[in-house]
């Protein structure tokens, strides 16, 4: 009985929680919501016993279907089916629904349940699909964390509702979509994918009288922002950068993962968000493991809208690095082609040319791939890019330690940290009085320790400025030829 009490609880919060986000941001009205379900509970009923019954078996296989997919992404070693549970049965979904939360709990990672989101508050939709949607909430506590959920509006449900007639199993069939999600972010964990906080879900082997709560399941995750790719071209190369490393070490990891090698099937900028400025990949349920059998090197194939490629079939029957392959392809098209070429600093562009080129024709692997972006990483941090500029250029400048400037006349310049002047990102002093150099509005600059995520220094550069003002973080920076006009003035 206290299994049941703890089940009922559970269902009855995911229920208040799902309806929660439905009223508060207005995706749809109490009385539509209403509607829907009224719709679905008018849905056409089969005409006969004969015809309920192909319709019921049509879904039972569905879902059968569904089950087989999650069954080999779990553990080995917790695996608790064996051929004949593979076959359908009525206790399937609560045994494989146990065994999911079960290495929740091992790894420590799901921590959070139904219960943490009592008296959350809704604040945006972050995305709606076929199948998820997706909202960001914030707990109790003020904590923010997204939420995925079954879109009860959305086409994957209404079709099979058509198709099969069936409200509840459909969306359990739905449903099974984000259970598989759970399960990848239990088995992927590495620090360019999203972490999993938890899960809530009414009882996956509901009995008579709690059948309405059968694939009612959320996924808790961090938060994170979505991607813009438009605000993303107007930023500093090295935040571009920073994508295209993260990406790239995500694609190691997927390489040699748990799984095998795992290919991103719907591989887009809206897949990911970032936290903190990290990339993260969000959306898992569309990975696959899988690797393509083949006779010859004509069953692999690599087709691309503009290009395609054929890989060597291996010895063992299966197309050799496919998976591989398509990632890196995949990561050219929608993310380097765009990110990484432009503005990249004088001393890495060949660099970076290397990259495109390989990485466009596919001539390196994922290995290469990441060393070479981990080579710019260590010369763009050390300076050692910056090798032919002069030692000489900074004793064009006088330098005033522990101070700031005052009543500045700012200039902008692009792309720059602030949209207000000119910020950028420098190794050194030195290479600082390069840019002002190079800028024929710029008279000084100032470094005040503030730095990236490479840890280079952020510098600002302006036309002018009417005082000094003590400052002990602070060291400015002023062109002879300007101080000394100051001096006579």
């Amino acid at each position: 009985m206290p299994a049941m009490g703890n089940s009922l609880r559970a269902a009855a919060l995911l229920a208040f929680v799902v309806l929660s986000i439905l009223v508060s941001l207005l995706i749809s009205s109490v009385q539509q919501f209403g509607a829907r379900i009224s719709h679905y509970s008018n849905v056409t009923v089969p005409r006969d016993e004969e015809e309920f019954a192909s319709l019921r078996g049509a879904l039972s296989y569905q879902l059968n279907q569904r089950r087989r997919e999650i069954i080999p992404l779990l553990p080995d070693e917790n695996r608790i089916f064996s051929q004949y549970d593979q076959a359908l049965e009525p206790t399937l979904d609560y045994k494989l629904w146990k065994e999911i939360t079960h290495s929740s709990r091992r790894a420590h990672m799901d921590e959070m349940g139904c219960d943490s989101l009592v008296n959350m508050q809704a604040v945006e939709v972050l995305g709606s699909g076929y199948t998820k949607l997706v909202v960001k909430v914030n707990l109790a506590g003020g904590q923010p964390v997204a939420l995925k959920l079954v879109n009860e509006q959305g086409i994957d449900m209404g079709k099979c509702v058509e198709d099969f007639k069936d409200p509840q199993g459909c969306r359990e069939l739905v449903s099974y979509k984000l259970k598989k999600e759970i399960v990848l972010l239990q088995r992927l964990q590495h620090p360019n994918i999203i972490k999993l906080r938890g899960h809530c879900a009414g009882d996956a082997g509901a009995q008579e009288g709690r059948e309405g709560e059968r694939g009612r399941v959320t996924v808790i995750l961090e938060q994170g922002n979505p991607l813009q790719m438009i605000q993303l071209l107007q930023s500093p190369w090295e935040d571009r950068f920073r994508v295209c490393l993260d990406l790239v070490r995500l694609l190691h990891f997927l390489s040699q993962s748990p799984l095998g090698s795992v290919a991103l099937l719907d591989f887009q900028p809206r897949q990911f968000v970032t936290v903190s400025g990290e990339l993260k990949l969000t959306d898992l349920d569309d990975a696959s493991a899988k690797e393509t059998v083949c006779q010859t090197d004509a069953d692999c194939s690599l087709q691309f809208p503009h290009r395609n490629f054929t890989l060597p079939c291996s010895a063992q029957g299966v197309c050799e690095g496919l998976n591989e392959k398509m990632n890196i392809y995949n990561a050219y098209r929608y993310f380097f082609t765009y990110l990484l070429p432009h503005q990249a600093p004088p001393g890495l562009t060949h660099l970076v040319d290397h990259i495109m080129n390989s990485t466009g024709e596919l001539k390196a692997d994922i290995n290469q791939t990441l060393e070479a972006f981990e080579h710019i990483l260590h010369l763009y941090k050390s300076g050692l890019h910056l090798d032919n500029m002069p030692p000489s250029i900074i004793k064009d400048y006088t330098v005033m330690r522990g101070m700031a400037t005052s009543g500045n006349v700012e200039y902008r310049c692009w792309p720059s940290y602030s949209q207000q002047g000119c910020v950028l990102s420098v190794h050194s002093a030195r290479e600082a009085a390069h840019v002002c150099n190079s800028h024929s509005q710029c008279t000084s600059f100032s470094l005040t320790g503030q730095k990236t995520w490479t840890g280079r220094l952020l510098a600002s550069f302006r036309s002018s400025f009417s005082h000094l003002v003590p400052d002990g973080t602070s060291e400015v920076y002023v062109k002879k030829t300007k101080a000394l006009e100051n001096s006579t003035a």
